[in-house]
């Protein structure tokens, strides 16, 4: 086990959540391990579970994920002795990158309890006898169900039968790409290069050993073949989240204080509630209300709570960004929006500009995949969530997230008749075909998948980026700290809307720099500037006729120059998107919702 070095809250939940690999420096040694599962966040930082003071509350979330709460990421003093979280060395082959030799980390010299690892003769003939210190390799293999293992770099040498050294290999660079990076044993002579090791048949032939070194050898029966990956590729962690806003009623300060006590309070027999919620009552601290008007109170609320479901915890955000700003706020409150009078110039696009003054957001991590996207998984099929825990617990890792945003709902009418056209219909039925398509090919079942690539989806998904893209230049926010929240379905709760808001933990979240671009004025050159820089791309005219996503097949006209946003800003991992949806084709300008606001 190695201490890991300083991360940020939402980056543990993250891109780098359990499971996850991470590179620091110890010193000057690079050192690379993978984040322990979250059975070490107990062992380490008591107290167990939602015991810990570092627990966070959010009942629609606890209920769609059948927890009693979340704990964030531990802060420990900064002192030598408290504990923290840990990561598991991986990969466990590390490479000299002096004379190349390419060994276990058990075979390199090193301190006792450090994680340094040095090349003994490549030290000693230094000047001083400075260390050199060995670096991780840059290839491991995983498989989609999550598992993750070291290269297997003597299969992929292929020894000599007669060969019994099988310890030390070479890693030399003698020309350009993996054509010229040369794997070699010095003993019997066999070598091979790293062209080719990225192929799926490559290593077709290569069993996954179930490994899961996050979970302290957790391993498991694993009846997949195991793919080539860079250490360092955006491929090897996909985090699966979940979030939720703290809307009302859930927002109020009488919610804050049942929070540990909420699901315990739920739990008891509703005749024996009012006595209960008495007995706590020296706990919970003062809510103004008597243990019997608290008990109707915790009834009600949990009838709010009922089928909740991924779609309904949107539907009923989606609700409370549309209520007037005439409507109270308490003043402890987590949620506060105000109307804006939407533009004149938009109105035949847009009908609701909201600016959401304070909001809370709950993000929780329920587990991760590899190769592919959550969006692929299957708990059937091969694409599986991967698990961050060893033992079933009641609790999950998220970070809460506080700061403001603009919200924006696409005028429902004019959205049914643009979508109603068949050219239209016919980009998205390609799209979704492709996807289908790909799901079924890494899900390995002929069903469909759970969501289906409409036009509305791609255009919502869309615009969202292009206004995050043009609010990193208007308000000073980098793109990075922006985050697309979308609101789009057809039935039964007809939905087509997208929050933009900030989506850091730290005081950039609350400067008020974002939430004053919602201003009907300051929207309206928001939306204009957004269009225009969609209008053109600088990889144009390849972009727009959809050659730049060859390489990326679920996206339409979008690459990195004109749509694609940082990761971490998206829900759906930069795909779904096409501008032409936006802004037009330019044989078809009736293809992009918004064309006609445009002018030439």
């Amino acid at each position: 086990m190695a201490k890991i070095g300083d991360l940020r809250r939402s980056a543990v939940v993250m891109t780098y959540g359990p499971g996850a690999i991470i590179d620091f420096k110890v010193g000057a040694a690079p050192v690379s391990v993978i984040a322990s599962g979250i059975d070490e966040w107990d062992r380490r930082v008591p107290p167990e579970g939602i015991k810990n003071p570092q627990s966070i509350f959010e009942p629609r979330l606890q209920k769609r994920l059948n927890v009693k709460g979340f704990r964030l990421p531990p802060v420990v003093d900064d002192d030598a002795s408290s504990e923290t979280l840990v990561g598991v060395r991986f990969p466990q082959w590390l490479q000299c990158p002096r004379c190349g030799t390419l060994q276990a980390a058990n075979r390199w010299n090193g301190d006792p309890g450090r994680p340094e690892k040095r090349c003994g003769s490549c030290t000693s003939a230094a000047p001083g006898g400075r260390p050199v210190y060995v670096v991780p390799v840059r290839f491991v293999v995983a498989c989609e169900r999550g598992h993750i293992d070291d290269f297997p770099w003597h299969l992929w040498v292929g020894h000599k039968e007669s060969c019994a050294h099988r310890n030390e290999l070479t890693l030399k660079t003698t020309g350009p790409g993996l054509a010229g990076l040369r794997l070699s044993c010095p003993k019997c002579g066999a070598f091979k290069s790293m062209e080719g090791i990225f192929q799926r048949s490559s290593l077709s032939h290569v069993g996954c050993r179930g490994k899961r070194p996050w979970l302290r050898g957790a391993d498991e029966i694993c009846d997949q073949s195991v793919l080539a990956v860079q250490r360092g590729a955006s491929n090897i962690y996909f985090p699966d989240l979940h979030s939720a806003l703290d809307i009302p009623p859930w927002s109020d300060r009488i919610q804050k204080l049942l929070g540990q006590y909420w699901d315990p309070i739920c739990q008891v027999d509703k005749s024996q509630r009012e006595q209960f919620i008495t007995i706590l009552s020296g706990v919970i601290g003062d809510t103004g209300m008597s243990a019997a008007e608290l008990s109707a109170l915790v009834d009600l609320r949990l009838k709010l709570l009922e089928n909740v479901t991924a779609e309904s915890i949107r539907w009923d955000e989606y609700l409370q960004l549309l209520v007037p700003s005439a409507t109270a706020v308490d003043g402890s409150s987590e949620f506060e929006v105000r109307s804006e009078v939407v533009p004149e110039k938009l109105k035949g696009h847009l009908d609701c500009v909201t600016r959401v003054v304070r909001l809370r957001e709950v993000r929780a991590l329920s587990g991760f995949t590899r190769i592919s996207p959550p969006s692929f998984a299957d708990e059937n099929g091969k694409v599986q969530i991967a698990a961050i825990q060893s033992t079933p617990k009641d609790w999950l890792p998220a970070v809460e997230v506080r700061g403001e945003g603009i919200f924006a709902r696409l005028n429902l009418e004019a959205v049914r008749l643009w979508e109603s056209q068949q050219t239209v219909r016919q980009r998205a039925a390609h799209l979704n075909d492709l996807f289908r398509t790909e799901w079924q090919a890494r899900s390995g079942t002929d069903e469909s998948p759970p969501k289906v690539i409409s036009p509305r989806f791609v255009l919502v998904h869309t615009f969202a980026h292009l206004l995050m893209r043009r609010l990193a230049l208007e308000c000073g926010y980098s793109t990075a700290s922006l985050r697309e929240r979308l609101y789009v379905s057809s039935e039964p709760n007809e939905m087509a809307g997208v929050l933009i808001y900030t989506a850091t933990s730290d005081a950039d979240g609350t400067l008020g720099g974002l939430v004053r671009q919602g201003l009907a004025k300051r929207f309206e050159s928001l939306v204009q500037g957004a269009l225009l820089d969609a209008q053109w791309c600088s990889s144009d005219p390849l972009c727009i006729d959809g050659a730049m996503s060859l390489a990326g097949a679920l996206n339409g006209s979008a690459c990195h120059a004109c749509a694609l946003a940082p990761e971490t800003s998206c829900e759906e991992f930069n795909q779904f998107l096409d501008r032409a949806y936006v802004v037009g084709l330019p044989s078809d300008s009736n293809v992009g919702f918004f064309s006609s606001l445009l002018t030439i």
